[in-house]
């Protein structure tokens, strides 16, 4: 019992219950590591925090609805010391830049090993910052890009709107997700373009497309 009072208590947020069910496995098997509640989106991520007021947030970023970077600056704004690591697909580092402007401790993409994401979760419950080396190499080269330097001038709620934009949800969905006005939205759609220098929805999906925020098979969808 004592041994359980000292693990590192885990929030798991991801959209995939197969995925949730192997890394709880695998995080369950470590000594001093309890996985004490699950997530499948943003929304219901914020509200298991505040529940079970986790030691550690293992956090996705795509999913559906809510994604993980709203979700992420909700948990700060209502726990400044929370500590989340994001576990990601995604290998393009402005995902890490945003992550951690949302207040993310740690950037760890799923192609890494298991013990990787093991450490971070150690130097995460520490308060230190970490990212897999997959995602530490691509920010040192992501300087050489232009439109990665564009990408990193959104803020945490405009790159988040940017990605279910690109994924074709309305003005009135993304404002249902996100508890903001449909204007706000729209606003912040201008924004992002003017930003990224495009003029038409066309023009930010294939940035999108070409920056690696959306993958096209996931257009099919």
């Amino acid at each position: 019992m004592n041994q359980l009072n000292n693990a590192i208590k885990i929030l798991l947020v991801d959209d995939h219950a197969i995925v949730r069910e192997g890394y709880r496995s695998l995080l369950q098997k470590q000594e001093n590591m309890s996985v004490i509640a699950e997530a499948s989106d943003g929304a219901q991520a914020y509200l298991r925090y505040k529940a079970h007021h986790p030691d550690v947030v293992i956090m996705d970023i795509s999913m559906p609805g809510q994604g993980g970077l709203e979700a992420i600056s909700r948990i700060i704004q209502f726990d400044s010391s929370a500590r989340v690591l994001v576990f990601s697909m995604h290998q393009n580092p402005s995902f890490a830049i945003q992550a951690t402007q949302a207040g993310a401790l740690g950037y760890v993409t799923k192609s890494s090993d298991p013990e990787v994401l093991i450490r971070a979760i150690y130097d995460v419950q520490q308060y230190r910052h970490t990212l897999s080396a997959d995602i530490a190499q691509a920010l040192a080269l992501e300087k050489l890009g232009t439109h990665s330097a564009a990408l990193d001038q959104l803020t945490v709620r405009e790159f988040e709107i940017l990605r279910m934009l690109v994924e074709a949800k309305s003005t009135q969905n993304i404002a249902d997700t996100l508890n903001i006005s449909p204007k706000t939205v729209a606003n912040t759609h201008y924004n992002i373009k003017r930003k990224l220098g495009v003029h038409s929805d066309i023009e930010l999906t294939h940035l999108a497309i070409k920056m690696n925020i959306i993958n096209p098979l996931d257009l099919s969808g």
